[in-house]
This record gives C-alpha cells, structure tokens and sequence, in this order.
C-alpha cells in the first residue's frame, strides 16, 4: 500500500494532476493568469474567452471551441504556431492581416491627414473618452480584419494604454481572437522649451535623434536608447516600432537626412544593429513580453535620391547610383540587422522605400518603386540574402496620384496599374504587407488575379506564407498570451526619472562643438548675454498647410536666466548667443520654374545665399514620369536661395552689433551645410539635431564638456555638393575654418581642442 500511494504521488507530479499550476487576478479591465514558470496570460471578461488547463497550466481559448488548438499553445515555438493559426484563417481574414492602418491619433484629429469621428461627430462634440475608439477603427478591425495599427500622437500614457485595453478586448471576442500588433513611428524626440528636472518625470522619455546619437559615435549609447525606448513602447501598447531608418546619409541634400544614422557604412551599420539589438532583446536576451519588433527602412537604402529631391513626392522617385555603390548602401542591413549580436537574430521587419532604385534591376529589367520590385524584394533580400522576416510596404505605394508635387499617393513606376494590379504585382515580388492602407478590398482582388494566373492552391499557399511571417511577429511579443496593460504601471513606466536622466545625459554627448575661436567657451555664468530674436518666413509644409510668418526667441529665455544674464542690446551684453537653423534650401522642384517654360526641377542649396547650379550635371541620370512631359530633371544654371537666409543675416548683423565681443552660435542641422557665409562673424559654433535648451546652456557654461564628433561631412562649397555622388559617403572636400580646422567626418571639439580618441581611430 505505502509503495502504491508513492507511486501515485510521483504519477501526480509528473502528470500535473494535483491541482492548477496558475493562478488568477481580477485587474478590473481584464483577468490576469500567472502560469508557474510559464506564460502570464491576459483576457477581457466580457470576451467570450475562458482559460483551459492541460498539464495543470493555463491556456487561453481564444477560437472558443473548448480545445486547446497548436495556435493557442504557448509552450510551442512561433513558428508553429504561426502555421497553425494561418491554415485557420479564412482568406478575408488573411487579407486583413496584411493590411497596415492608416496614422491614427489618440484621440482623433477634426478633419485634416489623421482626422477621424466618434458615432459621426468629432471628437469635441461626441462626449468620447479619448481612449474610445473611433468610426474608422471600428470599421477597419470588423470588416476589414485590420489586426496592424499605425498610431500617432496621444493624449496622455494613460490613454494610450486605456485604448489599448479596448481594442485588444474587442477583438478578442472577435473570430479566432487574434490581437492587435500597435506600432510608432519613432515618439522621443527632445522637446527644447522643457526644462530637466531630476526628479520628475515626463509624458516619454526625451533623446536626440538617431543622427544626434550617431554623434556620439556610440553603438552602447544606441542600444541603451533601444531597451528603454522598448520598455515605454511596451507600456504604451506598442509592440512594433516602425524604425530604425538605416539609410546611409550619402545625399546631403536628403529632407530625410536627419532621420538617418550619418553618412559612413561601418558607423551606420553598428548603430543600427545595437538600435534593433536594445528594441528586440527582452530582459532574458530573446523575444519576450519586453520586445518591440523593428521594422527597419528603408531597402535597399533610402539615401541616393538624385539630386536630394524625396521619394514622397513624383519629382523624387529616382535613386541613382552613379558611384555603382549599392554594397554601401545595403550594408547596414545585411551587415547590421540581419546580423544581430542577441538572440533575436535579425530585425523582424524591413520597409522599401518609395524610390525607383534605377537601373539596379539587372535581371527583369525594370524600373518601378522598390515595393514592387521582384528583383529587389523577391531575388535580392529573400533570395540572397535569406531574409524571410516581414516585408511591409512603405505608407500608400498602392494608391493614385494626380501630380508630380501633390503630397498622395506613391506608385512610382508603375502609375498606370489600376489599385488591384498594383496590389497584385507587390504581393508577387515577395511584400507580405500594405503600409497605409485600411481596405481589404483591393488585396482581395489581387488574390483573385492571382488565381486565374496561378490556380487557387498557388495564391492560398502564398497567402498563408505572407500570414506565418506576420502572425510570428505577434506571437513572439507575447501579444496571443497577454495584449493588456496595467494603467497604472504604464504611468511608471512611460518618461520616468530614470529614462529622462538617461535622455538627458544622451542629449549632452550629441553636441557637436565645431568652432572655439580664442576659447569662447566656455562662458562663465551670470555674464551678460544678448539673444537676438529670429525670424521665420511664411511657408508650406508637406501635407499643404501654410504657417505664418513670425519673430520668435530662439531658446527658452527662462532657461537662459538660470545661467546668464538677458540684457536688451548688444552694447551692454559680455557675448552674444544666436540660434538659427541649417539652410531651408527647398525641396528641387518648384511649378513657377514650369510657367517659365522649364521642367519644373530647381537645385537643393546648402547654403542660405542665392545659389546657381552652375556646375550641376547637364543632364539628369534618370527621369520621366506619366505625371510629365520631360525626360530630363537637370537644374542646371537655376538659381535657389534658401528659404531662412535671413538667419545668415542674423549672424552677420550680430557680429556687426557686438565688435570684438564673443559670438557664440547654436545651429539646429537638418542637413550639411555650406559655413562659409557665418563662420568668420562666429567666435564659437556648436550644432546639434534636437536637444533641449538645457542641454546647450550646460555645455556653453561649461557645467558639462562637448564630445561629440560630426557623422558627416560638411561640405566646403556648393560646387563640392554637385560634383559627389549620390550613393558613395565621405566624398566631398569639406569646409575648413579660419583656425585651420576642417569639418569633416568624425571631427569634433572639447575644451582641450580637436578630439583624438579611439572612436576617432576606429571610424575614421
């Protein structure tokens, strides 16, 4: 009898069968199940979902058929997983999953790019919470089957996370109980009028761009950014991040160049993979509930836009490679985060971008946007490189357009395709998802395109592989076990002391000093300092909206107070202190050039003073377009001048003002420029790519020393610029100073003099 009870209590253990091993918690908006050493488990009440136990753990039955399904077992690998779940799930069902939504603000906007209403009112008058869902929300996640969600500006952490609860709760009552993936573009930009408090914390935590850290010339710094930025992502419900951009910077006249991580390939391609390492990684090394899936961008590299004109618009769909340097380009992605040092192993999402990589194709032989490439997507990535992650479209590639400078759609190439071929021919050159687009339909009839070309088990079969790659993405987050959050951990979690002491710390290393004539600074507190005002002349911006012309101070004055003394004029003052940004030099193309009888194309200046292509290319290496009449985009001997020259003159005027008294100047850089028009009226420069006003008193007073070191070039002329390459880094002759000193590629200053360390000797 005692060996037979015995007997029994070791069957009990090995069977489970002594009671639960889990245990459950009411959190209000939805229950909480804790597995031991296993899986937490998160489901809405009001769902229809329940737990079942096998093994004595708990699983949730998110089908509601009283069986625990491959899909619904999180003890399984994802990948199973995925392809359980996948050959579930209807064809409509597949088609909206390989939809991505359009930008969608908590709450909704009134009207405009992001607007959006509540039972048909806006926001302010349908008595909504902000964290309600709105009418295209709800229409998109039932009819549509949308389970990927692009979101924008929030309210409030708290908000984000109450939104959140609500979608993953209604969609989990919903089919086969698939939860929503949210992403973000990047959200932690440096607010420059917030003061630093040690103790308080903030709406998210605030660093530079990913070009300010590239100045710190610091792939640790980057991946620190990643796991924190990651763990407020995650307290947001956000579970992948639409980024990093990893285009190489080797355009100067890019709009987007100060989205990237500079211009030279070993420093991008190190920086990039310690960004999607920290996102990625959870706190035990792989994927877990800590993770954010990166969606790289932009394949295979977003930099080489012929003559720095964008891809978002007609005029910029070229890429050019007169350098024949694509190696360069894509090295950041087949070096850097297809090549991670965590267990995470690649990045789990890459986005093409808008362009046409011209002439690159050289086995179909075309020339169409890099979405629909076969060759690009399908040979390239996956072929040769083994890349079988998500690839995802950039944000509305599938819908029309009516001119060659209207802010719409981008079929670049292929601008004659009806919507349904266009989607037909993405889905066959290897893309698995549609950024921007909300409507199952076209995807649908591609599907059936596909099938009188292909048979129905040949586009179920490739509809079901677009399905794996996206469902892993959510199954490896944690998303099937647990999509909830704890409001108020999200609200300890999101801009906390710590992560803003960290930002703050990151902002201080991203300033580049370029200039210390006769040791202008430091400058010593409480002196006197003039701030000049600056003026901001009337312009349009992308989506067409026009902003007002306006004086404005350049820095938070009240923060200035903490460290000097304002005076009214420069007579009484001990220095002086301007900000400015670069050269606003246009974006390439301007219609009055075309009432001229010209084809429209103007040059990108990097200088603030009227420039004259003189020396640009006589004929453009690509062109053409169904949207105009002209083959050829040369600019050459036009004329462009800067659409902030009055910030040059502001320099020089001040100069004027202050005789041989200190001049310090602090340009905000969105892209090189030319300094040869301010330098000499300068006595100190410092540049940086959004920091807090704070950040820069610290460092002009000397509270804190620069060491940051420039990504890029700063090029010496104009002439420099036309006559590099668009696909090839580090090619110009750079500007060089009244002190000798050049500003080049991995050149910067401390109060020592000209930086010389290890990170100057191993990237430069």
């Amino acid at each position: 009898m005692k060996n037979l009870v015995s007997a029994s209590v070791i069957l009990c253990l090995v069977l489970s069968a002594c009671g639960p091993k889990y245990t459950e918690e009411n959190k209000g908006a939805y229950i909480l199940v804790k597995n031991e050493e296993g899986a937490q488990l998160g489901y809405s009440p009001e769902s229809g979902v329940k737990t079942i136990t096998s093994d004595g753990y708990a699983f949730k039955d998110l089908n509601k058929n009283d069986t625990l399904d491959i899909y619904e077992d999180w003890r399984l690998p994802a990948e199973e997983r995925a392809r359980d779940l996948a050959s579930r799930m209807s064809l409509e069902q597949i088609a909206g999953l390989m939809l991505y939504s359009a930008h969608q603000a908590i709450p909704a906007v009134s009207g405009g790019y992001f607007g959006g209403t509540y039972d048909g009112k806006p926001f302010e008058e349908s008595g909504a919470a902000a964290s309600d869902l709105n009418d295209t929300q709800l229409k998109f996640l039932t009819e549509d089957h949308l389970r990927h969600v692009l979101i924008t500006s929030v309210s409030s952490p708290e908000d984000a996370a109450l939104w959140n609860n609500k979608a993953q709760a209604f969609v989990e009552k919903l089919g086969l109980g698939i939860p929503v993936n949210t992403s973000s573009d990047p959200r932690h930009g440096a607010d420059s009028y917030a003061e630093f408090n040690a103790g308080a914390g903030g709406e998210i935590s605030m660093w530079p761009g990913t070009l300010g850290i590239a100045a710190s010339f610091d792939p640790e710094l980057m991946r620190k950014f990643g796991e924190i930025a990651s763990m407020e992502y995650r307290a947001l419900g956000v579970a992948t991040a639409l980024s990093p951009q990893i285009d190489l910077g080797t355009e100067p006249r890019w709009s987007r160049f100060d989205g990237t991580m500079g211009e030279d390939p070993d420093l991008a391609t190190d920086l990039a993979r310690a960004y999607v390492d920290g996102f990625q990684s959870s706190h035990d090394g792989g994927w877990g509930f800590q993770s954010v899936n990166a969606m790289v961008k932009h394949w295979p590299g977003g930099g080489p836009e012929e003559g720095g004109r964008d891809g978002h618009f007609g005029y910029g769909a070229y890429a050019v490679y007169p350098g024949k340097n694509i190696s360069d380009q894509i090295k950041p992605f087949v070096e850097g985060v297809f090549n991670l040092q965590g267990e995470t192993g690649m990045a789990s999402a890459v986005m093409p971008y808008y362009t046409i990589s011209y002439g690159q194709d050289t086995k179909y032989g075309e020339n169409v946007g890099n979405g629909y490439s076969k060759y690009l997507i399908e040979d390239m990535l996956r072929g040769e490189y083994n890349y079988d992650g998500v690839v995802c479209t950039d944000w509305g590639i599938t819908r029309d357009v009516s001119a060659i400078d209207r802010f719409e759609g981008k079929p670049w190439g292929v601008e004659e395709l009806s919507v349904a071929e266009r989607h037909y021919k993405v889905i066959m050159a290897g893309v698995d998802q549609f950024g921007g687009n909300n409507d199952k339909g076209p995807v649908l009839e591609a599907y059936a395109m596909g099938v009188r070309e292909h048979g129905e088990d040949f586009m179920r079969k490739r509809f079901e592989r677009s399905a794996v790659r996206l469902l892993k993405n959510t199954f490896r987050v944690g998303l099937f076990e647990n999509p909830y959050l704890d409001v108020e951990e999200t609200k300890g979690i999101v801009g906390n002391p710590e992560f803003m002491r960290e930002g703050y710390q990151a902002q201080l290393r991203s300033v580049i000093l370029l200039k210390n004539h006769e040791n202008s600074v430091p400058v010593k507190k409480r002196q006197k300092v003039y701030v000049p005002q600056r003026y901001i002349a009337a312009s349009t911006n992308w989506f067409g909206v026009q902003q007002p012309e306006k004086t404005v101070d350049p820095f938070n004055l009240e923060v200035v107070k903490d460290y000097f003394e304002i005076v009214d004029s420069p007579q009484e003052a001990d220095f002086a202190l301007v900000g400015i940004e670069s050269p606003n030099g246009g974006v390439g193309y301007d219609r009055s050039d075309l009432e001229k009888g010209g084809n429209g194309y103007v040059p990108i200046s990097l200088q603030y003073g009227q420039y004259k292509a003189s020396e640009a290319r006589e004929k453009s290496i690509a062109g053409g377009s169904p949207l105009e009449k002209s083959t050829d985009r040369s600019y050459k001997d036009k004329s462009f001048t800067a659409y902030n020259i009055s910030d040059m003159a502001l320099v020089n005027k001040t100069k004027e003002q202050m005789g041989e008294k200190p001049v310090v100047v602090v340009v905000k850089v969105a892209n090189p420029m030319v300094f040869s028009e301010i330098e000499k009226s300068a006595s100190g420069i410092l540049v940086h790519m959004g920091v807090q006003d704070q950040v820069l008193m610290d460092l002009i007073s000397g509270e804190a020393e620069p060491s940051a070191l420039l990504p890029f070039q700063m090029p010496a002329d104009m002439a420099t610029v036309e006559k590099q390459f668009e696909d090839v880094p580090r090619d110009m002759t750079p500007y060089q100073d009244e002190d000798g000193n050049q500003y080049d590629f991995a050149f910067g200053l401390n109060w020592q003099g000209v930086i010389e360390d290890e990170r100057v000797e191993k990237y430069k």
